[in-house]
């Protein structure tokens, strides 16, 4: 990374907080101008990939501006709660850029992660200047992705580890240290109650917060822009992985922004993309799963995709993204690279499997009932095995990780395909329909879809959890009457993936999925502050009375281009 022009520029806002901001301005000014606001130390913070770098963007004749949020690093502030004033703080920096010499009028954005979520919150305040973003593994709506499941439950892991090692980051300043405090965060993981972490309770002012709000009430409400998305007037590039913690909301927002931003240019003007990537790694290559060098991020052409992007929005040059489809996904199986015209595709036709007896996946619903049944005992929960961790892939901590152990517990169904004898493409949204009872006042319900291959491997594709207090609504808890089924749907999320012949199509259902999600308790009390558990018997029913089935988007047309 070059040395800035400018740095530590102290910026205004408008209570008077200064913030941190470094520029870099190209030979030839006034130009165009791109912003990053991050948390995490803009010192110290690498060109991260999928992203152009800064000599990249300066030599390609634009400006670059980097600025510590409020509360963190080099800025001022006493306090930092994620995402909680980034509305108004993103919206006076681009105001402040836009009155500099050296900009000529035209402002974009980009960064991953909480970097992405910050865009999205400067847009929605439709600042004068702001052109376009580049938000890449990020939300519109930070309760959703990726603090808590669709469902309701916590993203323990996540939650914990980047509260842990965020609380304390400004005052790290070795490797070794970082080293300690994540292990010291994972020594503590599984400690009761959830929200004793004296550490966290003293330093990081958002836990107590985030241990309270634990439904999507008016505290998660007044930061999201997913609530007025016509408030966004500028195009987006949203880039996502299949296996991101984030991709869930990354597919909702283009497509909430697709139809509802606030002019037609922004409508038209959003893109996505989609690789086999998951959130710290976007080479495309896992220890029991390689996706090929195309997948690879220097290979997907994203990195160009951005400069072309940032050319037609900022620079005006009009042909600059000639040829380009709005949607373009990995299609895993086949594992290639394809265009799309919209998500979800047109050409989906949502498709029945039913839950049948002896762990059969059916067409058709079976001619009896019956039912699958287990016990939870948050005490020994369901182990996370790959699927969306904030984890390394290259060590096997996340995405397509063999699920065969776990298919093996007793708390663990499982319903299989017969072998495939075609290629069956499935890319969209996944969802389990199911009747399901409980001994319990709460509990939760997981599913997962699973690629099987004909060397016996079950490989992770997707998944989802649902919370039955918020079976209802994710703002309105409700507890269970224990023993009556309930007919409930679970976000299951999103993938692309043609099943070949040989393989069969499996779905794991079960009540845990830890630590990527929280344990619930089965009390029906405030799971936070619990240290008590009751073990739960859960059925899923299936059958005539109780049609539980996987519905899968099919796609109808050849599996291979």
């Amino acid at each position: 990374m070059s040395q800035p022009t400018i740095s530590n520029a102290m910026v205004p806002m408008r209570d008077g907080v200064r913030l941190a901001t470094d520029v870099w301005i190209p030979d030839a000014s006034p130009a165009p101008v791109l912003l990053v606001r991050l948390p995490y130390g803009k010192d110290m913070f690498p060109d991260a990939p999928l992203l152009p770098g800064h000599a990249d963007l300066i030599a390609r004749g634009y400006a670059v501006v980097w600025q510590d949020v409020r509360g963190r690093f080099r800025s001022e502030g006493e306090t930092f709660e994620p995402f909680v004033g980034e509305v108004d703080d993103g919206a006076d920096t681009v105001a402040w850029i836009l009155a500099q010499p050296w900009c000529d009028g035209h402002i974009g954005s980009y960064g991953a992660s909480y970097l992405g979520v910050t865009q999205w919150q400067t847009a929605s305040a439709g600042p004068t200047g702001l052109s376009a973003i580049a938000p890449h593994f990020a939300s519109t709506d930070p309760y959703f992705a990726p603090w808590f499941g669709e469902g309701g439950a916590m993203s323990w892991h996540l939650v914990h580890s980047w509260s842990t090692l965020n609380s304390v980051a400004p005052r790290l300043t070795s490797l070794e240290q970082y080293i300690e405090v994540i292990a010291e965060g994972e020594a503590l993981v599984d400690r009761l109650p959830m929200s004793d972490r004296p550490r966290l309770r003293d330093e990081a002012a958002w836990w107590s917060n985030w241990m309270e709000h634990t439904g999507r009430d008016d505290y998660w409400k007044g930061i999201a822009v997913s609530g007025d998305p016509a408030a966004v007037t500028v195009p987006a590039l949203s880039i996502g992985g299949w296996f991101d913690v984030y991709i869930t909301d990354t597919v909702n927002s283009y497509r909430l922004m697709k139809e509802g931003a606030g002019t037609p240019g922004a409508r038209k003007g959003q893109r996505l993309v989609i690789g086999p990537w998951d959130h710290l790694g976007q080479t495309g290559s896992y220890p029991g799963r390689d996706f090929g060098s195309a997948a690879s991020g220097p290979a997907s052409g994203v990195e160009e995709l951005h400069m072309r992007f940032f050319d037609r929005h900022l620079r005006g040059d009009s042909a600059a993204l000639d040829g380009d489809a709005p949607v373009r996904i990995f299609v895993m199986g086949v594992d290639e690279w394809r265009d799309e015209e919209s998500w979800p595709l047109t050409d989906t036709v949502c498709t029945d499997f039913f839950l049948a007896p002896d762990g059969a996946l059916s067409r058709s619903v079976p001619d009896a009932d019956g039912c699958g049944e287990y016990l939870y005992d948050p005490a020994d929960p369901v182990p996370s095995v790959g699927g969306r961790m904030l984890l390394s892939g290259e060590t096997g901590g996340c995405g397509p990780v063999d699920q065969s152990a776990v298919e093996q517990r007793a708390d663990v169904l499982t319903f299989t395909t017969p072998v495939l004898t075609d290629p069956v493409e499935v890319t969209g949204q996944v969802t389990l329909r199911a009747y399901v009872t409980s001994s319990a006042f709460d509990t939760d319900f997981t599913g997962k879809l699973v690629d099987v291959h004909p060397d016996g491997r079950s490989l992770y594709l997707t998944d989802g959890i649902l919370r039955m207090r918020y079976r209802s609504a994710l703002d309105a808890p409700e507890l269970l009457t224990p023993g009556e089924v309930y007919e409930v749907q679970l976000d299951l999320s999103v993938t692309s993936n043609v099943f070949l012949p040989g393989h069969r199509i499996r779905l794991e259902v079960s009540s845990s999925n830890y630590p990527r999600f929280d344990r619930n308790t089965n009390t029906g009390g405030g799971i936070t502050d619990e240290t008590e558990f009751v073990v739960a018997r859960n059925r899923v029913l299936h059958g005539p009375a109780g049609p539980s089935r996987l519905i899968l988007p099919i796609i109808d047309r050849p599996a291979t281009s």
